[in-house]
């Protein structure tokens, strides 16, 4: 059956169920064999329905082809590491559907990526002159928000809706035999730390990126990726290259 007649069935039952799914299918389907269950759940269509009503009657961010972008560019079975960032830039232009990163053409860095900039600058490395950090992604570093969506200008503002499918990914990764290292930067992210089993992965902590003050300085120095890269090692985990081009 064609995509079209498939779509005017579902909307004869239930329209706003019928444009969910029609977006997720547009988006591609994230991590296939392994979140699929969850994809199926009624709060998954709901949450899907809400995406596509914002789009329709507002603005949302990412644009709807980066929405699984973290899921596409890192595979469940090439993750090594996982950065937990909480909800995509809210601002036009910015969120890519990768934690803490932003379109090449960005032309001002949002503050919390400076700092993580002044962070690889600490430990060693020389930031590249752009935001876009696909190729930590490519290298098997899970650049995962905890919220996929963000309407504009409203920070946190689908937080609540996206938390179980945030906690589903994490714990489908933290039931995976091999090892992975999960850096929770800032108390939001840490708060997931529960849903890790450290007996068999590792966890770097360091204040959030936007953090101000001594926190701010906590994190700069902090040398994260260094650590992270010493954790993969006793892992028996290839460490990542972290220089970006």
């Amino acid at each position: 059956m064609g995509s079209r007649r498939r779509e005017a069935l579902l909307a004869d039952v239930d329209p706003e169920e019928a444009a969910g799914l029609a977006a997720l299918a547009r988006t591609r389907r994230p991590w296939p064999g392994v979140l699929d269950d969850e994809l199926e759940k009624p709060y998954f269509r709901d949450l899907m329905g809400m995406v596509d009503r914002g789009r329709r009657t507002g603005v949302v961010y990412p644009p709807a082809g980066d929405l699984f972008a973290a899921f596409h560019l890192t595979p469940y079975d090439k993750v090594k590491v996982v950065i937990l960032g909480q909800d995509p830039y809210h601002q036009p232009g910015q969120a890519n559907g990768l934690c803490f990163s932003v379109p090449r053409d960005v032309p001002r860095l949002p503050p919390s990526l400076r700092n993580i900039y002044a962070m690889m600058t600490r430990d060693g490395l020389t930031p590249p002159p752009h935001g876009d950090l696909t190729e930590w992604a490519q290298r098997g570093v899970l650049l995962l928000n905890t919220a996929l969506t963000v309407r504009d200008s409203r920070a946190n503002s689908h937080a609540k809706q996206w938390r179980q499918f945030a906690d589903a990914a994490i714990t489908k990764l933290s039931d995976r035999d091999r090892p992975v290292v999960f850096v929770l930067w800032g108390k939001a992210a840490q708060r997931k730390r529960d849903l890790i089993d450290e007996d068999r992965h590792a966890v770097v902590t360091a204040p959030h990126p936007a953090a101000r003050g001594r926190s701010q300085t906590e994190f700069r120095e902090a040398k994260t990726l260094t650590e992270v890269n010493r954790r993969l090692d006793t892992l028996g985990v290839t460490p990542v290259d972290w220089a970006i081009t």
